[in-house]
């Protein structure tokens, strides 16, 4: 489920970006019994998404993810268990506008692990904190219906919560995952053709 991520090109704070131009990241999917997820509210109300982050040039992935759980949203690696991940890497490219030209190595996309993690405290004890990174990525959160991230991340991550909701949803509801709601095919399908 971890591993370590291979020598490549750097930028910033030493993020690996591999050859072909993504960087390397790690996706965060907390549930909590009811089965609802958490969703961040990106810093200054520009959407909402899944923590997530970059993982460092010779980082391992386990270190990267309860690295950036903690940077997030301020929860140790005590507080969750760990459920299941992807089984592999899941690409995304940036929109021509969002790729930062002259710095550093070229970033054409990102390649996410997506990690299941399960809330391991009573929930009543758990609290969020943005404050551990000085850019925090969320200042607002609330817990989600399953699927209802797809609807809310920014478009050209949809494909990405489709086939990761979809991947995870037999590890995250092993009796049967909820209904897809009415929207889901055509959000789906919309995501194929992008």
């Amino acid at each position: 489920m971890f591993g370590r991520v291979p020598p490549g090109k750097t930028f910033g704070m030493s993020d690996w970006i591999d050859a072909e131009g993504y960087r390397a990241n790690v996706g965060i999917l907390l549930m909590r019994d009811n089965g609802e997820v958490f969703l961040g509210q990106r810093t200054g109300a520009r959407g909402w998404q899944f923590p997530q982050g970059g993982i460092r040039q010779g980082e391992q992935i386990e270190h990267a993810l309860y690295r950036e759980l903690r940077e997030e949203i301020g929860l140790e690696r005590d507080q969750v268990s760990l459920a299941g991940s992807t089984a592999d890497w899941i690409r995304y490219k940036l929109p021509k506008r969002y790729v930062r030209r002259g710095r550093g190595p070229l970033c054409i996309g990102q390649k996410q692990r997506w990690y299941l993690l399960r809330l391991a405290m009573p929930e009543g004890s758990v609290e969020f904190s943005f404050t551990h990174t000085n850019e925090p990525e969320f200042d607002g959160w609330r817990w989600a219906n399953y699927w209802e991230p797809v609807r809310e991340v920014i478009y050209f991550k949809r494909p990405v919560y489709v086939q990761m909701l979809t991947e995870l949803a037999a590890v995250a509801f092993p009796s049967g995952a909820p209904p897809k709601p009415s929207w889901w095919d055509a959000e789906k399908s919309a995501s194929v053709e992008d």
